[in-house]
């Protein structure tokens, strides 16, 4: 680091207020849980079954998928529908306000994989140091 300070501008001047962040701290709370965007991800293949999405994701419980399910749909980003079928039929589908969530998850995962070596690294270099 060179030592200045530089500030970081943007076409904008946001004043960071409580009422300001709210709406990008709820947003990322919800999508930055250990199952979300799994879910989102897999849901862009197209309407899944509820153990469709649990046989996809390795270690979730069946209460941890129901939680963050309806957490999704409570959001907006996944429609839920029930098939009346013995035992019932549970299929998800992401809304078109959840389709546009792909583009920044999949832009975070392209990031990620072109980082995750400097990241490791960088990981390596600081943990010697303890």
């Amino acid at each position: 680091m060179s030592g200045t300070n530089k500030r970081v501008t943007t076409k904008e001047s946001v004043k960071h207020t409580e009422q300001s962040c709210r709406p990008i701290r709820e947003v990322l709370n919800l999508v930055g849980d250990k199952w979300s965007i799994l879910i989102v991800a897999i849901l862009d293949g197209g309407t899944k079954r509820f153990s469709e999405i649990q046989h996809s994701i390795e270690g979730i419980s069946q209460r941890m998928l129901t939680r963050t399910l309806r957490e999704l749909e409570r959001y907006g980003l996944l429609t839920r529908r029930v098939e009346p079928t013995v035992p019932p039929s549970v299929y998800y589908t992401l809304t078109p306000l959840g389709k546009t969530l792909l583009v920044p998850i999949k832009g975070l995962a392209e990031w990620a994989r072109m980082n995750y070596p400097k990241i490791h690294e960088a990981q390596e270099k600081f943990d010697k140091k303890l």
